[in-house]
């Protein structure tokens, strides 16, 4: 099997604008992307034209650039196609961040394509972008038990131990992130799913 590698050139968190959403589970994207951007020195700035916030790091002598998208979650898809068509960037150079109601809280994952499992924020992406090749970093909120509680679930803060196991897999996930920018995707797999 041939080894899994990625040029990533856009790195998107997805979640929801404003205060009242800042710590709900929706807006776990945006804990993994803020984590990652001050790991590597890159601040966040409002783009009007791509109603986003924008970053960029370096990472082996090419930008990469970060995206917040301002839209509500199920509208952030035409942000991030927006910016890739600008700096001409493939769906299969693209890396999303997002919360995942199949895996337990302290489980993240990286996939590459797939479906949107009911993930508005995915379903708009992929529509946009018109493609599924883009990868993801499932960030595991867990489930509520019941699929009628998962809107009011999500847009809640998690419990002080979700929370704690959601930052603890975060750091985890930016410990392979190295990996990730240097295209050593199937190596970052490895490394964070064992």
């Amino acid at each position: 099997m041939p080894a899994l590698t990625a040029d990533i050139r856009l790195i998107v968190g997805l979640g929801n604008p404003g205060a009242d959403y800042v710590d709900t589970r929706h807006n776990a994207g945006f804990w993994m992307i803020d984590l990652l951007a001050g790991d590597r020195g890159a601040s966040f700035r409002l783009d009007k034209r791509y109603n986003a916030e924008l970053g960029k790091l370096s990472a082996h002598g090419r930008d990469v650039h970060l995206q917040k998208p301002l839209a509500y979650m199920n509208r952030s898809g035409q942000a991030v196609a927006a910016l890739a068509r600008y700096f001409k960037i493939e769906p299969e150079k693209v890396l999303v961040m997002h919360d995942e109601l199949d895996l337990p809280p302290g489980t993240n994952r990286i996939k590459q394509g797939g479906g949107h499992g009911g993930h508005n924020g995915l379903r708009d992406v992929i529509n946009h972008l018109g493609s599924r090749d883009f990868f993801c970093v499932r960030i595991g909120i867990g489930h509520p038990g019941d699929s009628k509680e998962v809107t009011n679930y999500v847009l809640r803060k998690p419990s002080a131990a979700d929370r704690d196991a959601i930052e603890s897999a975060n750091l985890d996930t930016l410990a392979v992130m190295p990996l990730v920018l240097e295209g050593r995707i199937d190596k970052a797999m490895q490394a964070l799913h064992t």
